[in-house]
């Protein structure tokens, strides 16, 4: 059975980013040796996307679309994979309506069975989600 591993976030923020470089190279070659070498499973959860989102263009001045194709590249390359796998992909992909963390938290809740509740009129738009 292959072992699971979970990143945090200033590896993903590596990957997207590739700064410092040698930093980079390290986690490139340590988390292939995991996948390859011990049929490891690398994921990164939605709270670690979300804080990368947001670190790549607080720290690194990166727009948000280019944050989120930075990391719809990552979680596809084979090397690093969403821990809720499609759903993810998907709300990294949504360029209209509810943004990225809301879709991300709704995605949380609706995992665990339960309905989100919010405020925002954008976001009541998800399914699952419903308005207070």
């Amino acid at each position: 059975m292959p072992q699971r591993f979970g990143i945090d976030t200033s590896i993903l923020v590596r990957l997207l980013t590739r700064d410092p470089e040698d930093e980079f190279e390290y986690c490139i070659t340590s988390l292939s040796a995991l996948a390859g070498d011990q049929d490891g499973e690398i994921l990164a959860s939605n709270q670690v996307i979300g804080e990368a989102y947001v670190a790549v263009q607080h720290h690194y001045g990166v727009a948000r679309s280019d944050a989120r194709a930075g990391l719809l590249d990552v979680l596809q390359s084979g090397l690093v994979a969403p821990l809720n796998g499609r759903s993810a992909i998907d709300a990294l992909s949504a360029a209209k309506g509810p943004g990225l963390f809301d879709r991300l938290i709704a995605d949380d809740y609706s995992r665990a069975g339960l309905e989100t509740l919010t405020l925002d009129r954008r976001m009541a738009s998800l399914s699952a989600v419903q308005r207070l």
